[in-house]
């Protein structure tokens, strides 16, 4: 951890270090990894499927694209934020 002041991602209170009243809460987030690709998906040709891919695509930056795939995040929550949260994630 850093000097900076830490803040709760709910509810603003300063976040003092050292005292347990926080938690540091990180979140991966990936794409479907189970995507099955078949004998028949393999046999067929794909360059127009990756041609709408790319076309669907030239609009996103590098990090627009990744974050379709991939995406971590660390927040911090107070004790009681946490509670909260760990209970109804997706409020």
């Amino acid at each position: 951890m850093n000097d900076s002041p830490l803040f709760c991602r709910r509810c603003g209170a300063e976040l003092p270090p050292g005292r347990a009243e926080f938690y540091v809460v990180k979140i991966e987030a990936f794409a479907d990894p189970t995507v099955t690709i078949t004998e028949e998906d393999l046999q067929r040709d794909i360059r127009a499927d990756i041609a709408r891919l790319v076309e669907t695509m030239s609009g996103l930056s590098e990090q627009e694209a990744m974050d379709q795939v991939y995406r971590k995040l660390t927040i911090y929550l107070c004790n009681a934020c946490y509670r909260e949260w760990i209970e109804h994630p997706t409020g």
